[in-house]
C-alpha cells in the first residue's frame, strides 16, 4: 500500500492570493512533496518562496536543481526555468517555453504524470489562458487525481475551466478549501496495481521540456498542422490524444489551442495596424496630390483608403473587445 505523495500546482494571473490560501490550509507533517509553478518574468528575482513561507506551517523553498522531492517540503519554480520531476528528483530546464512561459505548468505535469502517476495530484489554480490544461489530463491519464480552484473563486477562471473542458477535474474547491482537500486525498491509501500503461509520448515531451536533442517530428502520433509557431515560426505539429489538442513546433515550443489562438489574435491585430498605417500614409499622399494637380482619380484614391481605413478600425476595435 502506499498513498498519494506528490503534488503539482500551477497558478498564473491571480495565483499568489490563490497559492497563499492554499498553502495556509497545508497541515504540519503533509506526507507529499508540494512542486509550484506560478507564471513570472524570465528576467526578475521571485519572491513567491519568501510569500508563502510567512503563510505555510511547511518549509517553503525555491527549487534546486538535482535536489530530491522532499515530503512535508514545498518547492518553487525559478524564473526563467521549467521546473520538472525526473524520478524522485528535481530538474531545472532552460527547454523551450509553453504557452509563451518559463516556468510553465505542462511541463511540470507531464513530468509529474510520468514519474509518480497515479501518486501524483494536479493542481490547477487562477489564471488566464489553458496552461495545464494538458498536463492535467496527462495526470488523469496516468491515474493521478486533478484539482481545480472553483472558477467563481478565481480571480482568472479560465486556466480551471480549461480543465473543466477536458473533463479532467476530479474535485473542485476554493483556494481556502483547498488545504484540508489535500491533506484527505494524500492520507487515503492507494491499493497495488493501479500504475497505468505509460504513453510513450510522456517520454519524449518531457526530455523535449528537458532541453534534450529532441525535436517534435518524432514524438509519437505528431501531425503537421499548418499553423505556424508564433515564438519562432516554425511549423506547428498537433501533438497528443486529449480531446482539446495541443500544439509544438520542431524544436518544442508548445501551445494549447486556446493560447494559441489568443496568440494569433495578437499577430492580426499587429497586422491590421501595418495595414492602417498604410492606409493612412496612401491616403494622406494622394490629398497631397489631388491639392496640387488637377487629375481627378487622386481624391478617388484618398476616400477609398479612408473607408477601408475605417473597416479596419473595427476590426481592430473587435478583436480587442474579444480579447478583453
Amino acid at each position: 500500500m502506499t498513498h498519494r505523495d506528490v503534488i503539482a500546482v500551477g497558478a498564473s494571473a491571480g495565483g499568489v492570493e490563490a497559492l497563499r490560501a492554499l498553502v495556509h490550509g497545508l497541515p504540519a507533517g503533509l506526507p507529499a512533496a508540494v512542486l509550484v509553478v506560478l507564471h513570472m518574468p524570465r528576467e526578475a528575482p521571485s519572491a513567491l518562496p519568501a510569500i508563502l513561507n510567512r503563510h505555510c506551517a511547511l518549509p517553503v523553498t525555491a527549487a534546486a536543481d538535482g535536489e530530491p522531492v522532499t515530503p512535508g517540503r514545498v518547492h518553487v519554480a525559478r524564473p526563467g526555468h521549467h521546473l520538472l520531476l525526473l524520478g524522485d528528483r528535481l530538474r531545472l530546464s532552460h527547454g523551450p517555453s509553453e504557452n509563451g512561459h518559463r516556468p510553465a505548468v505542462d511541463p511540470l505535469f507531464r513530468s509529474v504524470a510520468r514519474a509518480a502517476g497515479p501518486r501524483a495530484i494536479g493542481v490547477v489554480l487562477s489564471g488566464a489562458q489553458a496552461d495545464g490544461a494538458s498536463g492535467a489530463y496527462d495526470i488523469a491519464r496516468r491515474g493521478g487525481l486533478t484539482v481545480i480552484q472553483d472558477p467563481q473563486d478565481a480571480l482568472y477562471p479560465s486556466m480551471p475551466m480549461a480543465v473543466a473542458a477536458r473533463r479532467a477535474a476530479d474535485h473542485v474547491a476554493t483556494a481556502a478549501e483547498m488545504g484540508d482537500l489535500l491533506a484527505r486525498l494524500t492520507s487515503v491509501p492507494l491499493p497495488e496495481g493501479l500504475d497505468l500503461d505509460m504513453d510513450p509520448r510522456l517520454d519524449d515531451e518531457v526530455a523535449i521540456s528537458d532541453a534534450a536533442a529532441r525535436t517534435t517530428d518524432g514524438v509519437p502520433g505528431a501531425t503537421p498542422s499548418g499553423f505556424g509557431c508564433p515564438d519562432c515560426g516554425g511549423n506547428l505539429f498537433e501533438v497528443g490524444g486529449e480531446p482539446i489538442p495541443h500544439f509544438r513546433c520542431r524544436v518544442g515550443h508548445a501551445w494549447s489551442s486556446e493560447s494559441l489562438l489568443d496568440e494569433q489574435d495578437v499577430a492580426t491585430e499587429g497586422a491590421l495596424w501595418t495595414a492602417l498605417r498604410a492606409l493612412e500614409e496612401k491616403a494622406a499622399l494622394s490629398r497631397r496630390m489631388a491639392g496640387r494637380t488637377s487629375v481627378g482619380r487622386y481624391r478617388q484614391t484618398a476616400d477609398d483608403a479612408d473607408r477601408a481605413a475605417t473597416l479596419i478600425r473595427q476590426l481592430i476595435d473587435r478583436i480587442a473587445d474579444r480579447s478583453s
